[in-house]
């Protein structure tokens, strides 16, 4: 008894939604369906003018390194950051730092400064006012000296592409 309403409620179903069996209203004929086509519209977009800038150090969109290490535009961001005794004493004079990992755990950043360290890199770890401990490769006075050795680290190691600048406030 159960398989034949079971078999009669899956027929109901797969007939009210079936278009064979829809009725119009009373009096109408159901008119044939009929394809309708339009022609698809194409818009073009102009080319972004190109600029030349007088200082493109200072610019975020626009980089001086050659067109083959240039991916995308190095981002830079300022905060406020504590350094280790030792490394403020070899760090803390400069001004524009390498970054190539950012975490919100100490231990997270510890591992990935070890990993690091086996690639030829000399990192240390900051923490950020933002409570991110940022893994820093290497620091600088020169705007232009960092940009490029951003541009360098992402050519030569590609898994690092996303590094970027951070500013001391």
């Amino acid at each position: 008894m159960k398989r034949i309403i079971l078999v009669a409620f899956t027929l109901a179903l797969l007939t009210s939604g079936c278009k064979v069996f829809k009725s119009s209203k009373k009096g109408e004929a159901a008119a044939p369906a009929t394809e309708t086509t339009t022609e698809t519209k194409v818009f073009s977009v102009p080319a972004p003018k190109s600029t030349v800038r007088e200082n493109p150090v200072s610019d975020t969109m626009y980089e001086t390194a050659n067109k083959a290490a240039e991916g995308k535009p190095v981002s830079i961001r300022s905060e406020n950051f504590t350094l280790s005794a030792e490394d403020q004493a070899a760090y803390g004079s400069k001004s524009f730092y390498v970054i190539v990992g950012s975490f919100s755990s100490n231990e997270n950043a510890g591992r990935f400064r070890q990993e690091l360290v086996q690639q030829g890199f000399k990192p240390i770890i900051m923490h950020g006012e933002t409570g991110y401990y940022r893994v820093c490769v290497d620091a600088f006075n020169d705007e232009a000296a960092a940009r490029s050795r951003v541009q360098k680290i992402r050519v030569e190691f590609p898994k690092y592409a996303d590094s970027w600048l951070l500013i001391k406030k």
